[in-house]
């Protein structure tokens, strides 16, 4: 999934800078605090004690369900290829969400829009009929998740859609199996909730963090996943027909950043603490440094990557092609 944050080109930086300030990693818990898509946990999962991973959102929490709850693996061909063949729906998606609806919105050709609602709607029933346990749900809505994605005719986000049918929107969609990072002794978890009010409740070993770092709301940019995964009926809003009240994190504001970090850092029970930030932030370099100093050793590394891009270039903030990296550094006292 292209998702803005996503740390998979900087994976294995930040897996072997975490290693040489920590050390051995097996007996460690590893609580990734603003977990996305999962990337940094998926790729620790192996190598330590423990993964908790949280996110706001609730497309993320389904997607870390299953790459960091589930540890061993599911048996779910059988079902994605039931789904496959389903006949298609016109469903929730496709009546808000595809032009053919005369919704006025173009996130799915008409055919995907249909099979999204299909297949949707069918693991809906397998679930209320107790078909399904915990780790199939997940799996299988994740599946779901990422196919929808392959397909959709946006610029990589949700805040808006194209005006004409890409050629990636013009594929048929089909769930495939997603992998499994198999490790079946270990015993992970996985939140849906405001970092701040969490941390109040978890200690470990390593603390990652991974905030959003601009002004614009995952809720937002993200809207339909969320829709996809809750599949829950409402009264879509405006021209991109986000979902009414979405959640909005104090990490986009400008005037409440600050406060809202450094709260976080002074609840935290951890005597490692990494944050990833960039030079692109709602926060300095100096505002982050002088805040972590408080709390103990403080040191950063960086390194220079190719920014997300999804906006038109002449609309750009940041008009460069790459970013800067920050990965901060906190050995609590």
């Amino acid at each position: 999934m292209n998702y803005i944050g996503s740390k998979h080109k900087l994976s294995s930086f930040l897996v072997k800078t975490i290693q040489q300030v920590v050390g051995k990693l097996e007996h460690k818990v590893f609580v990734d605090l603003f977990a996305g898509t999962g990337r940094v946990g998926r790729v620790l999962k192996p190598q330590v004690k423990q993964v908790i991973a949280n996110d706001l959102e609730y497309y993320s929490y389904v997607l870390n369900r299953h790459y960091i709850g589930n540890t061993q693996r599911v048996d779910g061909e059988a079902y994605l290829e039931e789904l496959n063949g389903l006949a298609d729906k016109e469903g929730f998606i496709y009546q808000n969400y595809c032009a053919g609806s005369g919704s006025g919105r173009m996130y799915f050709s008409d055919e995907n829009g249909k099979k999204l609602d299909a297949m949707r709607q069918e693991i809906a029933h397998w679930r209320q009929s107790k078909k399904l346990d915990d780790a199939t749900y997940f799996y299988l809505l994740t599946c779901l998740l990422e196919a929808a994605d392959k397909v959709a005719n946006t610029a990589s986000v949700y805040g808006a859609f194209l005006k004409q049918l890409k050629a990636t929107a013009q594929q048929t969609l089909k769930v495939v199996p997603m992998a499994t990072e198999e490790v079946p002794h270990q015993y992970n978890e996985v939140y849906q909730q405001d970092a701040n009010t969490l941390i109040e409740q978890i200690e470990g070993d390593i603390l990652y963090l991974d905030p959003p770092y601009n002004a614009r709301q995952y809720g937002a940019n993200y809207h339909l996943l969320n829709t996809i995964a809750l599949y829950d009926h409402f009264l879509p809003s405006g021209k991109t027909g986000l979902r009414p009240n979405y959640q909005k994190s104090q990490y986009c504001k400008k005037r409440e950043v600050k406060a809202t970090f450094e709260h976080l850092i002074a609840q935290a029970q951890f005597p490692y603490i990494f944050l990833s930030y960039n030079n692109e932030g709602l926060m300095t370099l100096k505002e982050i440094q002088a805040i972590l100093q408080k709390y103990g050793k403080y040191t950063r590394v960086e390194k220079t990557y190719q920014r997300f891009k999804a906006d038109i270039d002449e609309n750009r903030t940041f008009s460069s092609t790459d970013t800067l990296e920050y990965l901060h550094i906190l050995e609590k006292r």
